[in-house]
């Protein structure tokens, strides 16, 4: 038994993949890094799903680009938790599902399972009703039949897995280039100001004493951290063919950490463009309380002047959600297999986790339409965030723990900056979550 593990896996992560990726030995960096390259992209899309754009064009419409720094320390937040989770699962062999089966009793490791679970169901919520107001507002699709056309993007999903893992990577790839050259075109155009900008990225006093501002911080915050995505990239930093020696290891967490780092820098600037074109379009004009993606794609291409800003940010919004859905298949998969051993056939493992995000979407937007969808897709924001300490906590104790991890054990300074940012991220959506049981509530 391996000193620290209370059992052994019985199978690795994602076993039809697992170390399926070649890495050259004695090849040059460059070209060793681009073998690494690929896990990060497919972490950061969780870093720019639809569910993050609420609280992007909010902030930046009510406060212009004073929450440019919140995001900021958000991504800073996210790059180390990423990093932790990549080099949990070079080191250790496992992902973080199988590190809390192999760690916990029994009842514990279920309960951690049935979060996680929620959580995905929650976080699919959330890539259903992105799609379906993007085919709505790009082809005028009404919004119940776009939640169904989304049922069938499993066929997609299970077409691409049979092509390999590079394939899957090559296509998040590409759709994040069509959403970073969409918010590119939209910064050009939107004209925002370069001295707002960098004034926003220096954290304000003002965040914490306003109220208002401070709620919308703290949901920027819990939503730009996706707790899927520490799962998924502890699993798929094992599809890379490195030596699992010491040296092997080593090598694999600084390629992994430099790809991962640039990926979430790519996020990084799509979600500050969010809440950029929303300060420079609508903040100090009469559409200052637009935080409705379906408002605010009526009006870009009104107050900007220009007729495709309003089309290329439905595309933007298009892609996500087809990303994420992406993303969040392999996370439902490896969430499954990781904490209980059990192997269910791709197609039925989407169809449920599918349908639980459906049912719900489709209830709502038949009673309620698009200002209840809205609402919904508020509500998946809240349970993703209640889901995070619960998957943050395990993962630092475990990269902390000497007898887990080795000589990559977590160095004293970053144990204690990962403590302290567990420590936050738990207060912030204690704190979230009160605010929205009251104001929704109470």
């Amino acid at each position: 038994m391996t000193s620290g593990w209370k059992r052994e896996p019985k199978m690795p992560s994602l076993p039809e993949v697992f170390s399926s990726i070649p890495v050259p030995v004695n090849a040059r960096f460059w070209r060793k890094l681009l073998a690494f390259a690929g896990p990060g992209l497919m972490v950061s899309v969780g870093y720019m799903d639809p569910g993050n754009w609420a609280t992007d064009l909010a902030g930046g419409a009510r406060f212009g680009y004073t929450l440019l720094s919140v995001i900021l320390i958000s991504n800073l937040m996210a790059i180390l938790l990423q990093h932790l989770s990549l080099k949990l699962g070079i080191v250790t062999s496992r992902d973080l599902a199988q590190a809390c089966r192999d760690h916990y009793p029994r009842p514990v490791s279920l309960f951690l399972w049935v979060l996680c679970e929620i959580a995905i169901a929650a976080c699919d919520l959330a890539e259903v009703i992105g799609s379906a107001i993007a085919l709505n507002l790009l082809f005028g699709i009404p919004l119940v039949a776009g939640i169904l056309i989304t049922a069938f993007d499993v066929m997609i999903i299970l077409f691409l897995q049979h092509k390999g893992f590079r394939i899957l990577e090559c296509i998040v790839a590409s759709l994040i280039l069509v959403i970073g050259g969409c918010f590119a075109y939209e910064m050009l155009v939107s004209h925002p100001s370069m001295a707002g900008i960098m004034k926003g990225l220096i954290p304000s006093p003002q965040v914490v004493v306003n109220p208002e501002m401070l709620y919308i911080a703290i949901g920027i915050l819990c939503a730009t951290v996706m707790p899927h995505n520490l799962y998924l990239h502890s699993s798929i930093v094992q599809t890379r063919a490195f030596e699992r020696n010491d040296a092997g290891k080593a090598m694999a967490v600084r390629f992994a950490t430099i790809d991962s780092t640039a990926a979430l820098l790519c996020a990084f600037f799509i979600n500050a463009a969010i809440l950029i074109l929303s300060a420079a379009a609508f903040h100090g004009t009469p559409h200052e309380s637009v935080a409705d993606i379906g408002d605010a794609y009526n009006l870009l291409s009104p107050v900007l002047g220009v007729p495709f800003a309003s089309l290329l940010f439905a595309v933007a919004l298009l892609a996500s959600g087809q990303n994420s859905t992406l993303t969040g298949t392999l996370a439902g998969q490896i969430v499954m297999e990781g904490f209980l051993e059990i192997r269910l056939r791709p197609w039925l493992r989407r169809l449920v986790t599918r349908l639980v995000a459906i049912v719900p979407a489709v209830i709502v937007a038949s009673m309620y339409g698009e200002k209840g969808v809205g609402e919904l897709l508020i509500l998946s924001q809240v349970i993703l965030s209640l889901q995070l300490s619960f998957a943050v906590a395990p993962l630092v104790l475990f990269t902390s723990d000497k007898k887990k991890m080795g000589r990559f054990v977590n160095a004293f300074w970053l144990k204690y900056l990962a403590v302290s940012v567990t420590l936050i991220i738990i207060v912030l959506n204690l704190y979230l979550l009160w605010q929205t049981f009251k104001e929704r509530v109470l």
